[in-house]
């Protein structure tokens, strides 16, 4: 029996992935592991905020998050995407509970300070409502699948006086895996993994070993919304804290199951 983390990004609740997805965790519970999901939603928060005429602002592929921004991820994340999520996964006859942080600080956090981040210059940056994770309610999640259940984690943080933050789902997938000592993290993107050419799917990396992975960063051969995925999972999984990090995309059914027991068969796996 395993511990699976697994990281969906919110452009995938959206396509043909989710069923994929949703299948596989029912097979992957199905065979005893225990499984733990966390969503984003940054496409389709960005997409309300421009309906709501808020201008969204993204830098090295983070949100930065006011008040305006943050009452949508509230909206978004915390609700529709979360029920949507939930709904697919009680479709594939998996058992899901919706949480956030504000479900007895399932995700603990408190604001992050302006910082350097990779891709976003040399100037420390302040992202506003944007928390960093001080800890994640072990017992609760324990609580959750002892009982057989999966839980589904909502990507916001809340703070020891109940102030709600955003928070990347990557930063907060990275901690639940480090936290249960994880087997596997797999992170699901809208890209078959790591790519040479962002352009040609074929040009797929297999396997990246840590130091491999801050090259392809430095070289430019990660670039966008890549880059924090690796940047918040290279230290992580160097440090032998997570057994080995996978990043996979357009997926059908079986493909989550293959990577998992084949490490770079389908997206690209990240080892020390």
């Amino acid at each position: 029996m395993s511990s699976i983390v697994i990281k969906v990004g919110g452009n995938i609740l959206e396509s043909d992935d989710l069923y994929a997805v949703a299948s596989d965790v029912a097979a992957l519970t199905g065979r005893g592991d225990r499984v733990v999901l966390i969503h984003g939603g940054g496409p389709q928060a960005t997409a309300v905020q421009k309906q709501l005429g808020q201008t969204p602002n993204i830098v090295a592929g983070r949100r930065i998050t006011d008040q305006a921004a943050l009452d949508v991820m509230k909206m978004v994340v915390g609700g529709r995407l979360n029920i949507d999520l939930c709904a697919a996964l009680v479709a594939a006859r998996a058992r899901p509970i919706g949480l956030n942080g504000s479900s007895s600080r399932a995700i603990a956090g408190t604001r992050r300070p302006p910082r350097v981040v990779s891709g976003g210059g040399e100037q420390p940056i302040d992202f506003g409502l944007v928390g960093d994770v001080t800890g994640i309610n072990r017992p609760l999640l324990n609580l959750v699948l002892d009982a057989g259940y999966t839980p589904v984690l909502a990507c916001l943080a809340a703070d020891e006086s109940g102030r709600v933050l955003n928070i990347n789902a990557d930063v907060v997938a990275n901690r639940v895996a480090v936290e249960f000592a994880a087997a596997h993290l797999i992170l699901v993107t809208g890209t078959p993994g790591v790519l040479r050419d962002i352009d040609d799917p074929a040009s797929r990396i297999a396997r990246l070993t840590a130091a491999q992975a801050r090259k392809a960063i430095s070289d430019g051969t990660v670039s966008g919304g890549m880059i924090p995925k690796l940047d918040e999972s290279i230290a992580v999984v160097a440090g032998g804290q997570v057994g080995s990090i996978h990043i996979v995309g357009k997926l059908s059914p079986g493909d989550l199951l293959r990577e998992i027991d084949e490490p770079g068969a389908v997206g690209t796996a990240l080892l020390p």
